[in-house]
Formats: C-alpha cells, sequence, structure tokens
C-alpha cells in the first residue's frame, strides 16, 4: 500500500496569504539487492543507468533506475571508501575515491568502465566531485577541509577553512551549493569559490548535512545525516517537505543515516546508508 506525505506551507505577505502549491511525496520502491553503506547517487547521462557508491564495497554499483535490480559494478579491484560520482558533457565519470585521496576518473562504454586519469592534488579524503558545464571540475575533500577546482587536471583555485564539506551540486545561477556537513550548513559558492550565501543549521536543525540535488523550480534536496532525514528547501528558503521522523528507524517514510539523492523530473531516489537499501518516491 502507498501512503501519501504532503507539507502545505503558506507564504505571507503584507496584507495577503497566497497559498504555495504543496509537495508531496509517494513512495514507490526499494531496493532488495547488497549494498553496504550505500552514499551519493548518480544517474548516467543517458538515463539508462542509477549509479551508486557503494562505500563498504569500495564500487560503484549499477543499478536499474526503474526495478532497482543490480545490473553491473566497476572500480572494486581500485577503489576504497567510493563517496561519489558525476558525469561531464564528454560523458566522462569522475569518482570520489575516498581512501586513496583522489578523484578517478573514467572513460566509459555502456556499463564499462575504463580508468584514464585521476586528480589528487592538495586533497586528502575527497567525498564530493562537481562536473561543472565551465568546464572545470570541483572537488570537496572532507579531510583536508577544502574544495579544490581543477582546469584539464590543473588544479587553478581553492576554498579553505571548511569542514569535512561533502557534495557539491550545481545551481540553477550557474553557481554552487555545497554541504559543509561539520559546520551543519550548506553554503552557495561562486564558480570562483567566493561564499555568496549560507542556509544554516539554526534555521534549519541540519545536523551532518551530505549530498544534494535540485528540482527544476529551484528547490534544493539535501540528506541530513544525523536527523535521519531529507530536507526539501525551496528557491525562497522555505522548508517545503521533510522526510523522515528525526529517529533513526526503516520504513516507507523512515531511514537511518540517510547520504545520497539523485533526482529526474518528479521522481527521487535516496541512499538510506544506515539500511543499505535505495528508496524511490514520486513528487507530485
Amino acid at each position: 500500500m502507498k501512503f501519501l506525505l504532503t507539507v502545505f506551507l503558506i507564504l505571507f505577505l503584507p496584507g495577503q496569504a497566497i497559498p504555495v502549491q504543496p509537495l508531496e511525496a509517494v513512495f514507490e520502491k526499494e531496493s532488495s539487492i547488497q549494498l553496504s553503506n550505500p552514499h551519493d547517487l548518480k544517474l548516467s547521462p543517458d538515463g539508462r543507468y542509477l549509479m551508486v557508491s557503494d562505500v563498504g564495497h569500495n564500487r560503484i554499483a549499477i543499478l536499474d533506475p526503474d526495478s532497482l535490480e543490480f545490473l553491473g559494478q566497476f572500480g572494486a579491484d581500485h577503489q576504497s571508501g567510493t563517496h561519489d560520482i558525476d558525469f561531464d558533457d564528454k560523458g566522462l565519470a569522475y569518482v570520489a575515491d575516498t581512501h586513496n585521496n583522489r578523484v578517478t576518473i573514467y572513460r566509459m562504454q555502456d556499463k564499462h568502465a575504463t580508468l584514464i586519469a585521476e586528480l589528487s592534488e592538495s586533497l586528502r579524503g575527497p567525498e564530493g566531485v562537481l562536473a561543472h558545464p565551465n568546464g572545470l571540475i570541483y572537488v570537496a575533500g572532507a579531510w583536508s577541509g577544502n574544495i579544490v577546482a581543477f582546469d584539464q587536471g590543473k588544479k587553478i583555485r581553492e576554498l579553505v577553512g571548511l569542514s569535512s564539506p561533502h557534495d557539491i551540486e550545481l545551481a540553477v545561477s550557474g553557481d554552487l551549493w555545497l554541504a559543509d556537513a561539520g559546520n551543519d550548513r550548506i553554503l552557495l559558492l561562486s564558480p570562483e569559490l567566493v561564499i555568496k550565501d549560507e542556509l544554516p543549521r539554526e534555521k534549519y536543525g541540519f545536523r551532518g548535512v551530505r549530498y544534494l540535488d535540485m528540482l527544476e523550480d529551484g528547490t534544493l534536496i539535501a540528506a541530513d545525516k544525523y536527523t535521519h532525514s531529507v530536507k526539501f528547501i525551496g528557491a525562497d528558503g522555505t522548508l517545503r517537505l521533510q522526510l523522515g521522523t528525526g529517529k533513526a528507524s526503516r520504513g516507507d517514510y523512515q531511514f537511518t543515516t540517510p547520504e545520497g539523492v539523485e533526482v529526474r523530473g518528479n521522481q527521487v531516489w535516496i541512499s538510506d546508508s544506515g539500511n543499505d537499501r535505495i528508496v524511490r518516491y514520486l513528487l507530485r
């Protein structure tokens, strides 16, 4: 039986109240394959495959996004602590090979990956990677507390002074959203790595915010690990929806230390990391 979770929001303006369209999430499916602490998720550029950073198995697990069945894997023979994956406009895959202090770069042919290069300068424990449309590759070093921007494999700029930074995602504006996990906040950065805005712990109750994604309307989705929830924050800054009760559990709308998020249209996939599963929802 499917359940429906709805949050109704009212945006108050002087002299009037304007109802905002409710955001609803319907539980659809959960995976049954063996995963170990899955983290971030990414659909392949053609949408045929859901790539899962399967940390405990040191690999990218490849799932069918509809059935969530296992289709293949790569990296287990040379990665250690795999945390994130992204694709550039040429179809190259960039994988945060965390415990090896590098990002591995692969040429993809269907489900098959060939290792062709790596990025490692100024990085320790990279956990987030973004292939930006501007051609730069941005990497968050969780252990080094920094973000490094690479151009053609060379470091060209860096932001330091962060605390366990995790995911980097592209904002609608072309800026970067960064989960500054150790500081329990999300930052908006320019492509030049200048801080432009902050979503603070005090407003959103973040505790170890991890991986992110965006809806087409600018709503930011954040997996908030230690509140065992996934938060949907509208472009106007309102908390539109929260999945998860705040306590570690397992159920259609309950998680234990969720980490990863991926969106396609009105579908959302979430890594329920502490329960070693992937769950999918339909938004409407």
